[in-house]
């Protein structure tokens, strides 16, 4: 079966905001990529963008949450989007709650996570750095949607 990895865009902050990350789901980095490692003749970084993440990714069970932070030149990210969340689905009440309690430290919670009347343990929210998340317990769930 195919993985689907989450690919975010950050304005500078994505090493900040994979740190956090880290701390809430554990592990190591996989990669991390800066801008400079891939200066050369013909592709040139400022100086200032040098350090910024061409490429981040920590992985979290058999997925791979994946970043970058967008040169200048591109524009910024809208950091208010609401298009999209990542959605985890934890293995138990316990795990949702830490990594709900976790993830949104410093955010905006949209709904506390708690029972939800379609029978899982839910809640959503924005975190600190402007990412929506749901987190998701169903003591249902068979390993198959």
């Amino acid at each position: 079966m195919a993985l689907i990895n989450p690919h975010i865009n950050f304005n500078g902050n994505a090493e900040e905001a994979f740190n956090f990350y880290k701390s809430v789901f554990g592990g190591g980095f996989a990669m991390i990529m800066r801008f400079k490692d891939l200066a050369g003749p013909e592709f040139t970084v400022s100086e200032h963008e040098a350090n910024k993440i061409m490429h981040i990714a920590l992985p979290i069970g058999k997925n791979v949450l994946m970043a970058n932070d967008v040169p200048e030149i591109m524009g910024r990210t809208n950091e208010n989007e609401h298009r999209s969340k990542i959605s985890i689905s934890a293995e138990s009440k316990e795990e949702a709650d830490k990594l709900f309690n976790g993830l949104s430290a410093g955010g905006q919670i949209e709904m506390p996570i708690a029972d939800s009347p379609w029978g899982s343990y839910f809640g959503m929210f924005r975190d600190k750095y402007g990412i929506e998340w749901m987190v998701d317990f169903d003591p249902n769930y068979k390993g198959q949607i």
